[in-house]
């Protein structure tokens, strides 16, 4: 901590008092206010918090100006190509990235926990044919807290451990539930001899009478996917968890809030809108006449999964990401469609096109992730099931660091009131 300080003035009796700044090890400064109310009889504003600390984090930083985004220090651009997602969540967890028994024991100790508990078949069946998976993630993920209810001390550090190694496990096997579900297949199993990103593949698309065998190309994108999607900082779906969570709250009710929080399209709900997009333009031929659209401030149509933000400067993710979005429409069998032709055609002017470009409107990770998934034959409702899924990481280290921190309390924002002032009942026979 600085001791730098700024000064204000009460708008009560004009006396002046001094707020410290705080400081991390990167990024600009925070003006400490939790003394401005008591002091000097000041609330703040700031709509969507665009300029407010809520915590303090050791787990991921942003510099959108710069394009930068570190996991515990490490760049994403090294951990996406170099690092297996559950090195990375290993990292997230403990801060510090495993060594190489540290992660086999790891990865040995996420794989028991994969399997679900058999009565959750029942639950599944509940839910409408056609229920979105989401909402399927949601509930059945809130449920756990029903399963997993014994000796429940958020404050103890071991039922903390536990708690996250289930989440982390069980999560990509309801995420693959809720899709057979929707589809009207059998639930498949999770395989003990598989590989994270493998195991889920076979779970979405093996069936009891026919085998599933992931391709290495379509298992490393996914590993790439889910290491570019697992943090983000104090994002609207981890704010969510950790306000959740400040209460208190079994980590299983707080994931499934941010669960819900996610699947708003202006979070979680963005790739989806691309391939939507996609759809509408419907073809190469008509890329003129929709970006021209979207030049027109006065019409409505938007091109989704362009800029954002927090990036000022082009998405991190999107530079990694990108490479292997070229690689699997080259390669996997699934991606010979128009579609892609399109989204190509979508790239390429954005990059070049000097409207876009000094705008800073960039292809963004969501843009690039659901032309992946597609062309891996993940339907467009899954798009925000396996945001989820790779953010559950994200979300219980968040977690986890703040049921650690002593200093934790529950979270409590003021507002501005802008209603009637005090006024008396009226009988009802007087109105």
């Amino acid at each position: 901590m600085t001791e730098k300080s700024v000064t204000i003035t009460s708008h009560q009796d004009g006396s002046e008092h001094e707020l410290p700044l705080r400081e991390g090890t990167l990024g600009p400064p925070a003006v400490d206010i939790s003394s401005l109310y008591r002091d000097a009889g000041f609330f703040t504003y700031d709509p969507g918090f665009m300029a407010t600390a809520s915590c303090h984090s050791a787990i991921t930083y942003i510099d959108g100006e710069q394009g930068v985004l570190l996991y515990r220090g490490y760049p994403i651009d090294q951990l996406a190509t170099k690092a297996s997602f559950l090195e990375v969540a290993y990292l997230l967890l403990y801060s510090e990235l495993p060594s190489e028994q540290e992660l086999l024991d790891f990865e040995r100790v996420i794989t028991t926990h994969t399997m679900l508990n058999e009565n959750l078949k029942n639950f599944l069946d509940g839910f409408h044919y056609d229920a979105h998976p989401m909402a399927i993630l949601c509930g059945v993920v809130g449920s756990l807290s029903a399963f997993y209810h014994e000796s429940i001390d958020v404050h103890d550090p071991h039922y903390r451990e536990v708690s996250a190694h289930r989440l982390i496990a069980k999560v990509p096997t309801i995420a693959a539930a809720a899709y057979k579900h929707n589809v009207g297949e059998p639930i498949m199993y999770p395989r003990n001899d598989l590989r994270y990103g493998a195991n889920f593949l076979h779970m979405m698309f093996a069936t009891p009478c026919t085998d599933y065998e992931p391709e290495l190309l379509a298992e490393k994108a996914l590993n790439l996917l889910f290491i570019l999607h697992a943090d983000h900082e104090q994002n609207a779906s981890t704010s969510t968890v950790r306000l959740a969570g400040s209460s208190g709250a079994n980590p299983f009710a707080c994931v499934a809030a941010g669960i819900a929080s996610l699947w708003g399209p202006a979070h979680g709900g963005a790739n989806e809108a691309v391939l939507d997009m996609l759809h509408q333009i419907g073809d190469v031929s008509n890329v003129p006449k929709y970006i021209d659209k979207a030049k027109d401030k006065d019409d409505p149509f938007r091109l989704m999964g362009f800029g954002h933000r927090v990036y000022k400067n082009y998405d991190p993710r999107a530079k990694i990401i990108r490479e292997v979005c070229h690689q699997v429409l080259e390669e996997m069998p699934g991606a010979n469609s128009p579609l892609f032709d399109l989204a190509l055609k979508l790239e390429e002017i954005a990059l070049h096109d000097e409207y876009f470009v000094e705008r800073k409107l960039y292809p963004n990770v969501d843009f690039y992730s659901g032309i992946i998934y597609s062309a891996l034959g993940i339907p467009r409702n899954m798009f925000t099931v396996m945001f989820a899924l790779a953010r559950t990481v994200g979300w219980v280290s968040h977690w986890m660091e703040m049921m650690s921190d002593p200093a934790n309390r529950i979270g409590r924002p003021r507002q501005i009131y802008c209603g009637p002032q005090q006024r008396d009942y009226v009988p009802i026979s007087k109105r």
